[in-house]
């Protein structure tokens, strides 16, 4: 199997976030892209490349240019304006409720202000490699994309950062770019054919639902951690399906805690029966590895071989298929892990 990598994530550095009032060190850090990487050139049945560069008109075709405008200069713009800082998080939120209704909203003049227009939480720090190696993410799901539309039957990209909680106009769930959203919509705007976004991380991918709500040209499929215990908490509930054209189109699968993998296969079949049925030409997996069973941030119990078991299941399907890196924080686990779902899905 075609393993697209860059080391431009290693520039994305953060030391510390900010997570239920309390500082500490990262869950989403290097280490994560690197012990992946480490594990699939151990298990040699694996071929890297790099990415090719792609530009921003990919990604402005799913987000805000302005949003790409932002990211590109925010975090030297904040040392000019308050002073030395690794790590830089919003103070201040937007929030639509503390203007006056019959006023239209506008992007405060302050990076200060803007910090908080752009990024919807506190656990996202910028860096100074940040935009670097969002962008890099960003080419790595296009050139592992751009591989499978040439006749590869699955290709991974191994992106970080990852990218499903980046909606239209805001980054954060530690995603600044939605790759999976940016590499599905290139293809259904360059193909004219469907696409199913296959989400398997643990928590819901509201970005990605946010993009494709109401289209029916990109079906987007999740199975992810009741929102009513868990991150992102307001979003990702069964009855949310689509609307206008792109009602139907949408299916959220809330996982009670401790689905094993068993159950979890037992739900993943039904669900992609839906995805049969909605026929697309391409599926775009946002692989998360966080419902690993010791994962420090979520509560499933997916195994080592039941990640195999996964990719083989979806593997079934028959359609070609990229696989893009989203979550997954027990270090220690996560090359196994993804190197048994890769040796799965490419049987």
């Amino acid at each position: 199997m075609r393993v697209v990598y860059t080391p431009a994530h290693l520039r994305h550095d953060p030391h510390v976030e900010f997570e239920n009032s309390r500082a500490h060190r990262p869950y989403e850090h290097i280490g994560r892209a690197e012990a992946i990487r480490a594990a699939i050139e151990a298990d040699g049945n694996f071929q890297f490349e790099e990415p090719a560069s792609w530009g921003t008109d990919p990604i402005e075709a799913v987000h805000d240019p302005g949003l790409v405008r932002f990211l590109t200069t925010a975090w030297a713009e904040y040392q000019a304006a308050a002073g030395p800082a690794r790590e830089v998080v919003p103070d201040v939120f937007y929030r639509p409720g503390l203007r006056n209704k019959m006023t239209p909203a506008v992007e405060p003049a302050s990076v200060l202000g803007r910090l908080g227009w752009w990024c919807f939480e506190t656990t996202t720090p910028l860096t100074e490699g940040t935009y670097d190696a969002a962008r890099g993410a960003v080419d790595t799901a296009l050139t592992a994309t751009a591989a499978v539309l040439d006749g590869e039957s699955v290709v991974y990209g191994l992106c970080r950062p990852p990218g499903h909680h980046a909606s239209t106009s805001n980054y954060g769930g530690y995603c600044f770019f939605n790759n999976a959203a940016v590499a599905a919509h290139h293809v259904a705007a360059t193909t004219g054919t469907k696409v199913t976004v296959l989400d398997v991380d643990y928590h819901h991918g509201n970005g990605t639902q946010e993009i494709f709500y109401d289209r029916d040209d990109v079906q987007y499929v999740s199975l992810h951690g009741d929102p009513a215990r868990a991150y992102p908490f307001s979003i990702g509930f069964a009855d949310e399906t689509g609307s206008g054209r792109g009602l139907g189109a949408n299916h959220n699968v809330p996982l009670a805690a401790g689905t094993d993998d068993d159950h979890y296969l037992g739900v993943l079949g039904a669900t992609l029966d839906e995805v049969a049925r909605f026929g697309p030409s391409l599926v775009v997996v946002s692989l998360g590895l966080d419902t690993f069973h010791d994962d420090p941030i979520a509560d499933l119990a997916i195994t080592t071989d039941g990640f195999g078991r996964i990719g083989a299941r979806i593997a079934e399907l028959g359609v070609p298929t990229v696989v893009l890196q989203e979550g997954g924080y027990d270090v220690d686990a996560l090359g196994a892990n993804a190197v048994s779902f890769l040796h799965g899905i490419s049987r």
